[in-house]
């Protein structure tokens, strides 16, 4: 397709992430993150109310310990066992309780990650079904597959382990400051110096390390993209022996990949340690002041102890924040990939006016098309052709003249520039995707097959065929007799795309499910390149006699296929240069004669 953005390399997607000025900002995509687990207020409150009360039973600890402590009579030597183990055995219970909670507490976050993840999937599965083709043009399917699934699973353990973390720390730091405020408030001016400077360290180093995981992202998804198509391409590669090529390009992606994720890995490590010696810092400052108020007499040893042990808690999830700042990094930069995906512009919607095509006729017009894969560079000119209902129209020329393009005009895949396209005098702008899609069957040059049994795969367009329309329809298409000799007939399974049946069989089932079809409007798109002379010129009978009474579009670069055509389109640099029957066109002695002969010298 001239002028088209080639499926590979730069012009396949962002390479090395999304631009600076174009990043979401983190809040916001913590918002959206949080607009997917609202949906699941009620396991959220439940969460909530887990979470408080484990973490209220484990702040409890550091007093009991501290009570202990103070049964014991310091210079005297008298120890008053009974208090001893009293707190003792209740900081046992209460920190067992706090342990139990917290494992439930993981389950339900796990269920709820899980959720969020099923939900996010879909929305996004769906939301590239509503996408229009020119998005998959664009982009690498390896690359679209990283992002359901690498991308979405990396944001589901976060939401699993990373937001439980956060939550706890929270109720964790808040718990602690109070408990330390009411031991002793003369300590805590310590974290008025701490606490400032870890925050502000840690903020520093999000600026500069999140860009690097975006792009450690961007990475992987080009390497999945590049994985899938040598995968998919290893026949040809073969065929060409290629292997070491490949191989060598691989490895150059492959280092990206892997120096991508060095770096933010490498970069991010270091908040922590930095974030755990400031924490000790304070702990020792703590140490310090806190035996010159007890030599003073202004704190007991035991409170002395609780305020230290509680330090330890309200510096603890700094200190884990900070350990899993990379995570948290990795899991914002494949959201904002996700929700990128997401921010996708679907398909234009139908104009409110829109009608269903009743596709009564079939007959096809275009008037002075204009066209462009790229707004600054137009393929189609200015084009105007008239398909008559019922007609079998066929459309020739170079590779890269414009033929496909004007099959993606006519089902709507793209819209025009310019000028206007007309089925059964209603301008396809006018009338409902649907409709106008449905009114075609469409047999391409690359097949398509899923995994399910033959039977599905010919009645794909029509779920309510009978298992006699299905027969009928393979008899036309002359695959009847190959699936009659398999061991489960009909109901053989077929492996993902049909990998163990040939191409040309492969080719035949699509004939077939395009003839069950029931529509006014046929579209081949070399549909029988991947068959013999002798089964083609079959099909080509069986076609001419299933179509009759409609409208048929032929692509083809073999003109013996297309000899009875009733007009003959010859497309050249995205304008029809020549048209009419093939006799008439060969006494032109113009475009087309030449490319009849160059075939047949």
């Amino acid at each position: 397709m001239k002028g088209m953005p080639m499926m590979g390399g730069k012009g396949r997607g962002m390479q090395g992430g999304v631009p600076p000025k174009l990043r979401m900002k983190p809040s916001a995509i913590l918002i959206r993150l949080w607009k997917y687990l609202f949906r699941f207020k009620g396991l959220l409150l439940l969460a909530a109310l887990l979470t408080v009360s484990s973490n209220l039973l484990a702040l409890v600890g550091p007093n009991l310990s501290g009570a202990a402590i103070d049964a014991i009579s310091l210079g005297q030597g008298k120890v008053d066992f009974s208090s001893v183990f009293y707190y003792c055995g209740l900081m046992a219970l209460f920190y067992a309780l706090s342990a139990g909670l917290s494992y439930l507490l993981s389950v339900l976050m796990l269920h709820i990650s899980q959720k969020v993840t099923f939900q996010m999937r879909r929305d996004l599965f769906n939301h590239l079904a509503d996408l229009p083709v020119s998005y998959f043009d664009r982009h690498q399917t390896g690359d679209i597959l990283s992002r359901i699934s690498y991308d979405i699973d990396t944001v589901n353990t976060s939401l699993s382990n990373d937001f439980l973390q956060i939550c706890t720390s929270i109720i964790t730091v808040t718990g602690s400051f109070i408990m330390m405020a009411r031991i002793s408030p003369m300590l805590l001016p310590v974290f008025l110096v701490t606490v400032p400077i870890s925050i502000l360290l840690t903020r520093y180093r999000s600026k500069k390390v999140r860009p690097l995981f975006s792009i450690r992202s961007a990475k992987l998804g080009e390497l999945n993209g590049y994985t899938e198509e040598s995968i998919s391409g290893q026949k040809t590669i073969k065929a060409y022996h290629q292997e070491e090529t490949m191989q060598r390009r691989f490895a150059a992606r492959n280092e990206e990949a892997v120096s991508a994720y060095y770096q933010a890995e490498y970069y991010a490590a270091a908040n922590g340690p930095s974030v755990n010696f400031i924490n000790n810092l304070s702990l020792s400052l703590i140490s310090v002041l806190g035996t010159i108020f007890f030599l003073q007499g202004r704190l007991s040893l035991g409170n002395v102890s609780a305020f230290i042990l509680h330090s330890r808690k309200f510096s603890g999830p700094i200190n884990e924040l900070a350990n899993i700042y990379s995570e948290l990094q990795s899991a914002l930069a494949a959201a904002e990939r996700v929700f990128r995906t997401m921010d996708e512009e679907p398909e234009p919607a139908d104009d409110p006016d829109a009608v269903t095509l009743a596709h009564e006729k079939g007959e096809a017009e275009m008037r002075h098309v204009r066209f462009g894969y790229l707004p600054e560079k137009e393929i189609i000119h200015d084009l105007s052709l008239k398909a008559p209902g019922g007609n079998l129209t066929a459309i020739v020329g170079h590779t890269g003249a414009g033929k496909t393009t004007l099959i993606n005009l006519l089902m709507r895949f793209y819209d025009l520039q310019g000028g206007e396209i007309a089925i059964d005098g209603r301008n396809i702008r006018k009338v409902t995707r649907a409709s106008l899609r449905l009114g075609y069957a469409m047999v391409l040059q690359d097949t398509w097959l899923f995994s399910g049994t033959i039977y599905e795969n010919i009645a794909y367009g029509r779920p309510n065929a009978t298992m006699d329309d299905v027969i009928s329809a393979a008899k036309a298409a002359h695959i009847h007799e190959y699936i009659s000799a398999l061991p489960e007939g009909y109901q053989t399974v077929l492996t993902e795309d049909g990998i163990n049946i040939s191409q040309g069989q492969k080719q035949l089932l699509t004939i077939a499910r395009a003839m069950l079809l029931d529509a006014n409007m046929l579209i081949l798109d070399e549909a029988t390149s991947n068959v013999d002379t002798r089964t083609e010129i079959l099909i080509q009978g069986a076609m001419r006699k299933l179509m009759e009474g409609k409208t048929c579009f032929v692509i083809a670069h073999r003109l013996s296929t297309i000899q009875n055509a009733d007009n003959i389109l010859v497309v050249d640099d995205g304008d029809i240069v020549e048209q009419g029957r093939h006799d008439e066109l060969l006494k032109k002695n113009g475009v087309y004669a030449a490319l009849y002969y160059s075939q047949f010298q």
